[in-house]
Parts: C-alpha cells; structure tokens; sequence
C-alpha cells in the first residue's frame, strides 16, 4: 500500500496546470510549464489547442487558412527570430522562447 502512495504522491508533484498562455513564457524566453491547454496566438487571434505538439497544418487549419497548402506559418520565436514551419512539422509549445505564430498566403501565378 505504500508504494502506491508513494506513486500518487509523484504524480500529484507533476500536476499539470489547467492552462499556459505560450506567448507569455515565449517574451520571457521561459519554459512554459506542461497544461492540459495551450493559449497560443495566431497572427492576431488566440486559440487553446489541448496538446503540446501540433504540426503546421494543424495551426493554419485552426487559424482558418484553407487549404492549409495556399498558406506558411511561421513561429516568432524570443528575440524576433522567425522560424518557418513546415506542414508536417511538429511544433512542441512546451519549447522555451515561443511568442506566436505568423501566417503569409502563398502567391499563385499563372502563365
């Protein structure tokens, strides 16, 4: 009985916060600490995404831009560092020095 005590005891230590705005830690060039939801900021609109890793095509679907292939995203990182995102790549919004995220559409030419 003890050392499930014990157990309960080492997970209550890693409780998890309700929710992080990752802006705010990102300006601060701090580590978030580990939520349940993650306030994040996307051009000038905030949404609550309820897991650490996203990949871009999730944030641009989440932003609206659709298809996500006629967008970029972009992560603004601490110090004004932008650090494009790939559709597939996975962003983790526990990394320390997040601010936002930018989107650019990309231009289509014909002839």
């Amino acid at each position: 009985m003890e050392n499930s005590t014990r157990k309960v005891t080492q997970q209550d230590s890693e409780a998890l916060v309700e929710e992080v705005d990752v802006e705010e830690y990102g300006k601060r060039g701090e580590r978030p600490p580990r939520a349940r939801r993650y306030r994040i900021r996307i051009d000038k609109a905030l949404f609550v995404v309820d897991h650490a890793t996203v990949t871009g095509r999730e944030l641009l679907t989440l932003a609206g831009k659709v298809p996500p292939e006629r967008f970029e995203i972009f992560q603004k990182l601490h110090g004004g560092q932008m650090k494009k995102v790939g559709p597939d790549e996975k962003v983790d919004l526990s990394e320390p020095g997040i601010e936002r995220f930018a989107t650019i559409p990309l231009e289509v030419t014909e002839g």
